[in-house]
């Protein structure tokens, strides 16, 4: 029996850490220690090295537990996650029938609230950085960026640039770009939040200002962002409108490269991949949301056989990173794997690798976070792998991608700062929190012209029944 940690055990600007396991980016280590200074990861080797490099620093013992890279949700939408119940059953780009309606309700007060909750949900289920492509809510991008920093999850986040289309005019462009460039400066230098310019999907911005974007993110060493090859309908539209697909359209006008982050990348085809492969562009590659709301699933193991980057995200589906990677493997192997006789679906590690330090460059953070290695902000997990469920592993990485549970994360660190002891904030009431956004999401909800196309559940059952679509109990025929 180990002894309980406790709070202040883990709390003060230096820490000498002695897991059980350590998670590197090489794979796993045994009889390791990491020192945390300063919000750094300072030290990390063996125990026996770096004991007597520190030997005038106590150090913590963490028996049964593992120290592994915080994970990285590499699409998100801060300002939608409260309104998740409402995707459910519902057919593809809900967007234009939910999120847009939805977001256009709220206020700087509850986009601040809601942002919140979201990244508390973020670390709870162990993302210790979340990439947000950007929110259409009236209120100031800074109240985002504030609820990040105050529930102190790190966040890239995008600023959308959309100017309507082709018929957009060079002030209109201007003023936009004018806005772009004062919150690149306005973040620039922050600790917490790094900024990011985003187009919510190619059709609805200029060609010009598609360029544009994408060269001043180039420029500013930042990513941008935007939804592409998503659903079928988007597709379909932008070959009507432009006659070419949307990867083909952002390439026609100089938007691909190592800056852009496109979201989804379900729907392409082997020169499409190609494109990207040849550009450097990365993708989110967000599993859930495909089983949500998704026409199909990205080639992600064909990706990664290609170098082609890529991040796993949520798309503000469930913000559980260990669900996450279950799904991420899950779907490549339904969707692709089990056809060709590949029972591996990427040997455990490619989803791992791809939540952590390669989802981290995927989102233009790989120098900064992603692994426990000198010199890299210190943003990680201390995981309680002394489970009924995993105390027998012989694999203990594969374990992280199928059994591992979000109840086993015992605390979040966050540029070297404990942000979560057991699922809860240390330093907020997140009680308190959770029932202010209880209260006004569903005003929030009841006011926004909302178009659902599905009950919920219990309708659902009572029109079935009532429609006799179930099969009598085998005793009534």
């Amino acid at each position: 029996m180990y002894p309980d940690l406790q709070v202040a055990q883990l709390q003060g600007s230096t820490l000498l850490l002695h897991p059980q396991h350590v998670l590197l980016k090489t794979g796993m280590a045994a009889d390791h220690a990491v020192l945390v200074e300063n919000g750094q990861f300072k030290d990390v080797g063996p125990r026996a090295l770096l004991d007597s490099r520190h030997a005038h620093i106590p150090a913590l013992d963490l028996p049964g537990k593992l120290l592994m890279p915080g994970m990285i949700d590499g699409h998100h939408h801060l300002t939608q996650s409260f309104g998740k119940s409402l995707a459910y059953g519902e057919p593809s780009e809900i967007f234009r029938r939910v999120w847009v309606p939805l977001e256009a309700s709220l206020d700087d007060e509850f986009v601040y609230q809601s942002a919140k909750l979201a990244a508390l949900e973020s670390l709870r289920g162990g993302f210790t950085t979340v990439c947000d492509a950007g929110t259409r809510a009236k209120g100031e991008i800074s109240a985002v960026a504030n609820a990040t920093s105050d529930a102190g999850v790190r966040c890239v986040l995008g600023l959308i640039c959309n100017d309507g289309g082709n018929q957009s005019t060079p002030e209109q462009r201007a003023a936009t770009l004018q806005v772009a460039d004062r919150f690149i400066s306005d973040y620039a230098s922050h600790a917490m939040v790094h900024p990011s310019l985003a187009i919510s999907i190619p059709e609805v911005a200029s060609d010009a200002m598609l360029h544009a974007v994408a060269r001043r993110c180039a420029e500013a060493g930042i990513i941008f962002q935007t939804h592409v090859n998503e659903h079928l309908a988007s597709v379909e539209r932008s070959v009507v409108a432009r006659g070419m697909r949307p990867l083909e359209h952002l390439a026609s006008v100089g938007a691909l490269g190592p800056q852009t982050l496109i979201a989804h990348g379900t729907l392409v085809m082997p020169a499409e991949l190609m494109l990207l492969q040849r550009t450097d562009t990365a993708v989110s590659y967000n599993p859930v949301a495909s089983a949500w709301k998704g026409n199909a699933v990205a080639p992600a193991g064909l990706m990664a056989a290609m170098g082609i980057r890529f991040a796993l995200g949520t798309d503000s589906t469930r913000s559980d990173a260990f669900r996450l990677l279950d799904a991420a493997e899950a779907a490549q192997k339904f969707a692709f794997a089990m056809a060709a006789g590949d029972t591996s679906a990427g040997a455990g590690w490619t989803w791992l690798d791809h939540a952590t330090h390669a989802g981290a460059a995927a989102i233009g953070q790989g120098s900064r976070i992603g692994e426990i290695a000198v010199g890299k902000q210190a943003d990680f997990l201390i995981v309680d792998v002394d489970t009924p469920e995993m105390c027998t592993n012989i694999d203990l990485t594969w374990d992280l991608v199928r059994l591992a549970q979000r109840d086993q994360i015992v605390a979040s660190f966050v540029d070297g700062k404990l942000r979560l002891f057991k699922g809860w904030p240390v330093d907020w009431d997140a009680r308190k929190l959770m029932h202010e956004v209880a209260s006004a999401a569903h005003a929030a909800i009841a006011k926004a012209p909302i178009q659902r196309l599905h009950p919920t559940a219990d309708a659902h059952r009572a029109r079935t029944v009532a429609g006799n679509h179930i099969y009598p109990a085998r005793g009534d025929l």
